[in-house]
């Protein structure tokens, strides 16, 4: 049945209105490694893997569930699966767009193998990766303490911004479960306070 204006609930208004201002982590949709991973509990050996249709269709439909919301800032991390998670959300609205390693995965797979500047360039065009340096993602296993080192590090940048509430945050499984010690499915998103503390516990598998 279809709710007009004249009837959505108070509370559901009060979170449309949360929702309309506030930092947002989103994180990518479904990848090839994502899809093959979870039916096999193998890597599947796919370095910076592409969304699948599935993805895809996760993209479009955070881009559509997050259209009331009030951002002028994306950060975005350099992995091909998150900017093209973000690239849905970027075509709907201006926005000041950061590609940031900071927010990358934990290296751990073959899906955390990265492409390099120039690569990630000539695949996305419109956007600048000439700060980054090659290779931007690290050479071996990330330890848990290098992700919540990485994690405190952005909280401390982003609350310090005037325009955290305006902010939405395209990352990775790993990089929000140490921010904010939530475990996120693909292509599901939370809302995110940098003022608040660092998580008291980690659960570290999906």
């Amino acid at each position: 049945m279809r709710r007009d204006a004249a009837t959505v609930t108070p509370f559901a208004a009060a979170r449309a209105a949360m929702y309309r201002s506030c930092m947002i982590l989103l994180r990518h949709g479904q990848s090839e490694f994502n899809l093959h991973f979870s039916a096999t509990r193998r890597d599947p050996g796919i370095e910076d893997p592409h969304l699948t249709p599935a993805g895809q269709a996760q993209a479009e439909a955070a881009a559509a569930a997050l259209a009331e919301t009030t951002l002028t800032r994306m950060i975005v991390s350099p992995y091909t699966r998150t900017l093209q998670t973000a690239a849905p959300i970027i075509a709907s609205r201006p926005l000041t767009i950061e590609i940031d390693p900071l927010i990358r995965e934990r290296y751990a797979f073959s899906c955390d193998i990265g492409t390099s500047p120039d690569a990630l360039g000539a695949r996305f065009p419109d956007h600048d990766f000439a700060h980054l340096p090659d290779p931007w993602w690290p050479g071996g296993f990330e330890p848990e303490a290098s992700v919540i080192e990485r994690a405190a590090q952005f909280r401390t940048q982003m609350a310090a911004r005037p325009d955290w509430r305006e902010t939405i945050v395209v990352s990775h499984w790993a990089f929000i479960l140490a921010l904010t010690g939530r475990s996120l499915m693909n292509g599901t998103w939370m809302v995110y306070d940098p003022n608040s503390p660092a998580p008291e516990e980690l659960i570290w598998h999906p």
